[in-house]
């Protein structure tokens, strides 16, 4: 695929999202038009989280990380404060249409990744294209006993080799 169709491609996603937000927010029904047990698969990463490198677990946190239920759950929203500056916020949505999940994450340092995908056993595996480094992106989610292990993997090379970005760990926070 050329960088321009997918360029546009990140463009008309995002332009999507943005789109149905308004809409999204005006309509919370008590009843909840996302209360289908699949819009629930991704709800083990809800929480405060303290952040660690799965390298060092012993180490201390590298970053905190809040995700929460918005929009009657038909939202996941994460707020991540990483302890260097890097500050990213992404929302995560169901899409029963296409049955998909999407996310779409943004940083202060003008990161954008766009990334859809599906459950696969216990994970959730989501795949888009880092716009920033043109290379393709796997991030996927598990969780692990209390806590929720997140793992990225980039491709240059059409998905042919995989090199890793970072494996993290969130536990509980502790005060």
């Amino acid at each position: 695929m050329s960088k321009l169709f997918l360029s546009a491609l990140v463009v008309i996603n995002i332009a999507l999202v943005l789109s149905n937000l308004p809409a999204q927010a005006a309509s919370r029904s008590p009843s909840g038009s996302c209360s289908a047990e699949v819009y629930r698969q991704f709800d083990f990463w809800i929480g405060d989280w303290d952040t660690f490198d799965s390298d060092a677990p012993n180490k201390p946190s590298i970053a905190r990380n809040h995700v929460d239920a918005i929009l009657d759950g038909c939202v996941l929203r994460e707020d991540y404060d990483q302890f260097d500056g890097l500050h990213g916020q992404s929302f995560t949505t169901y899409d029963a249409s296409r049955k998909v999940w999407h996310q779409s994450w943004v940083t202060n340092r003008g990161g954008l990744l766009v990334m859809e995908g599906t459950q696969q056993g216990r994970r959730i595996v989501l795949s888009g294209i880092d716009t920033r480094k043109h290379v393709l992106m796997r991030v996927s989610w598990e969780a692990q006993g209390h806590g929720v292990r997140e793992i990225a993997r980039q491709s240059s090379d059409n998905s042919a080799q995989w090199q890793p970005v970072f494996d993290i760990v969130f536990r509980p926070h502790r005060s």
